[in-house]
Order: C-alpha cells, then sequence, then structure tokens
C-alpha cells in the first residue's frame, strides 16, 4: 500500500502552497523545475521551500488533512509551522 503525505511550500513572495504526495522530494523536486508538472501556482514564485511535510496514509485520509489545512487562514497556518519546530 502507498502512503500518501500531506506538505506545505513557502514561496519567494511568502505565499504558502498546500499539496499531497506519495513521493514529496520528488514532487517539490517538481514544483521547483517551473516545468509542466509543477502546479501552476508555484512556477515563477521560486526560490521554493519545502517547510511541512507530514505522512497521512491513504489518499483519501491525505485529501481530507489537504482541503482542512487549505480551509485555515494564513495565520492559522503559520502557528501549525511553527509549532512543528
Amino acid at each position: 500500500m502507498t502512503t500518501w503525505s500531506v506538505y506545505l511550500i513557502r514561496c519567494a513572495d511568502g505565499t504558502l502552497y498546500t499539496g499531497i504526495a506519495t513521493d514529496v522530494a520528488r514532487r517539490f523536486l517538481e514544483h521547483q523545475s517551473g516545468g509542466p508538472k509543477a502546479a501552476k501556482y508555484t512556477r515563477g514564485k521560486g526560490p521554493l521551500e519545502l517547510v511541512y511535510q507530514a505522512e497521512i496514509g491513504t489518499r483519501s485520509e491525505a485529501t481530507k488533512e489537504e482541503l482542512r489545512i487549505k480551509a485555515l487562514s494564513r495565520k492559522q497556518k503559520l502557528t501549525m509551522l511553527a509549532r512543528q519546530n
């Protein structure tokens, strides 16, 4: 069974991008490359910094966690990031 993770990327403009992947390192490299597999949101917003990742489990669980995080305010996301450190 494949384990899915949720991750957050901080863009150079300070915005946060949230996504899910089975291989966060590979997915982050895709975002950094700015190529066709990168999210449109992250293209041209580098340098990018991977600031959070957590293994969740199934794709369904990871999608639910991604949606939960996306629903948070920026302040709540920054608080979540501060707590992990």
